[in-house]
């Protein structure tokens, strides 16, 4: 049995977080019928399915060993985007003078008070995940680990003792890990993960990141802009390498604008830590070099958490890349489901909720195969939250290419949209991909300082199957820059100006005001 562990420090904050979402007094209920639905992991997607099958009438138990919220509250999305905010107005501060601002002294960073901040958010959040609530809304919560087992059942072990679940449908939400890779001497070292980076109550003076995705990226530039010397290290030769390449050149010319150190095409060779820091020696273009940091954040991959499961013994199949389900989130038993970051090639909390919605759908209210829900009928934006963001929904240009689907690319820098200038916030673009020859959106890509607000607007589009000229036909407030999407709809209608049609424009015009 996985035994719980608090998060660090032990502050007044850390410890109202755990009242809500683990509190040390909580006792398990006793089992008295089967479950409509047994779900193992209160992360996003069990809590959401969980909360709706309740709703409905259904009986329902929810099985956790650790912090009920997840990765989400604990250790992703919550504290990650709190020291962003921080590290955003630090930046901020330093370049006041470029809007006419002369600060009376050079801003000071208390890292101490933004981890401490971080910490009191998170646990002004934390109610709304915890164990109370949940058994409020009519669903059994049981801390501990959960283990599948014959007809039927899960088995439930908790330092106060076993309980046996009998379920009809059960639902894992187990969610994954951070991964480390086969770097020799890592395993020696006392290297941080997203599970770790919050527990951090001083700022690193010198701070190595592996791996350059989106945590990775974004913890490197909020750790630069909060006073930590960063170096990026990344066998690929850029940034957020699953991005638009055009998108990340953008965030890589601005990390090397604010001082990161971007070590790319590189092999990590291997890892130790002495007296002075931890020493990384890496090849690039054929030559060894060693850096020392201070402290080395790993954030080059995640592992599905599928071990103590036995899945074996229920005939769940999985792999290296998590528990395996078809299109309507079922596994290789039919009686159980999976959703989350344990299943899915996205691994974003939005994306849980909205699967945990297919998986309440098909597991208690599809018959056979009618009103069952497919995931791949899911448009899926998602969002980096580095400065500036990078925002993207549907198809890249590669992947149209690829597919054999020709396109029509629009384009608006945001150096042509008034807001964008008035802010100083012109670094990006706005990227609209439509089917060849129509104004049928098949994807886009924003880079601006609030990408992930605007990419809605694409999504609900693309959900409603909305063209470029009706966005074109909206009015948007001005100024704003998401005035920038309008433009492509103007773009879009331009093209539709043939000569042809352009006589037929002059013709109307003469019968009205004449020549």
């Amino acid at each position: 049995m996985s035994e719980f562990e608090p998060p660090l420090p032990d502050d007044e904050f850390n410890r109202q977080l755990v009242e809500h979402v683990h509190p040390s007094d909580w006792t398990n209920p006793q089992p008295a019928r089967p479950y409509h639905l047994v779900i193992i992991g209160a992360g996003t997607a069990g809590l959401v399915t969980a909360a709706a099958a309740a709703g409905l009438g259904a009986r329902v138990a929810l099985v956790e060993r650790q912090l009920m919220g997840g990765d989400c509250l604990n250790v992703g999305c919550v504290p990650s985007k709190a020291i962003i905010r921080s590290s955003r107005l630090a930046a901020d501060l330093r370049s006041a003078t470029d809007y006419g601002i002369t600060l009376p002294q050079f801003p000071f960073v208390d890292f101490q008070a933004v981890m401490e901040r971080m910490r009191r958010l998170r646990a002004q959040i934390s109610p709304h995940d915890s164990a109370a609530r949940f058994q409020e809304l009519g669903v059994d919560v049981y801390l501990g680990s959960a283990q599948f087992g014959e007809k039927s059942t899960v088995s439930v072990e908790s330092p106060h003792g076993s309980r046996t679940l009998e379920y009809r449908k059960a639902v894992i939400t187990t969610g994954a890990r951070a991964a480390a890779p086969p770097i020799p001497g890592l395993d020696s070292v006392q290297y941080l993960t997203n599970e770790t980076l919050f527990s951090l109550t001083g700022l690193p003076r010198r701070l190595g990141v592996i791996g350059s995705g989106p945590v990775g990226s974004e913890m490197a530039q909020a750790f630069s802009q909060l006073g930590s010397e960063v170096v990026v290290f990344d066998h690929g030769d850029r940034i957020l390498s699953k991005e638009d390449p055009e998108a990340a050149n953008v965030i890589e010319k601005r990390f090397t604008e604010d001082g990161i150190q971007l070590v790319l095409n590189s092999q990590l060779l291997k890892v130790v830590e002495s007296t002075e820091g931890i020493a990384i020696t890496h090849s690039r273009n054929g030559q060894e070099q060693e850096m020392l940091v201070d402290q080395l954040l790993v954030a080059a991959g995640r592992a599905a958490n599928v071990d103590d499961l036995n899945l074996d013994a229920v005939g769940v199949e999985y792999d290296a890349n998590g528990i395996s389900v078809n299109d309507f989130l079922q596994t290789s038993n039919p009686r159980i489901y999976a959703a989350g970051d344990v299943c899915s090639k996205f691994k974003f909390t939005h994306v849980a909720d909205f699967q945990a919605r297919i998986v309440l759908q098909n597991a208690l209210f599809a018959v056979g195969p009618f009103g069952r829900k497919k995931m791949s009928n899911l448009n899926v934006p998602w969002c980096t939250y580095t400065s500036p963001e990078v925002a993207h929904v549907g198809m890249y240009e590669h992947e149209a290419a690829n597919r054999g689907i020709p396109v029509d690319v629009y384009r608006q820098d945001l150096t042509g949209v008034d807001r964008a200038i008035l802010e100083g916030e012109t670094e990006g673009f706005v990227k609209i991909l439509t089917r060849k020859g129509t104004d049928r959106i098949v994807g886009a890509t924003i880079v601006a300082a609030h990408a992930g607000e605007m990419i809605s607007e694409i999504t609900v589009a693309m959900n409603g199957k909305i063209g470029l000229s009706e966005i074109a036909s909206a009015i948007h407030p001005y100024p704003t820059q998401a005035e920038a999407i309008r433009k492509l709809g103007d773009q879009y209608n331009r093209t539709r100006l043939t000569p042809f049609s352009q006589r037929i424009l002059n013709l109307l015009r003469r019968i009205n005001v004449g020549k």
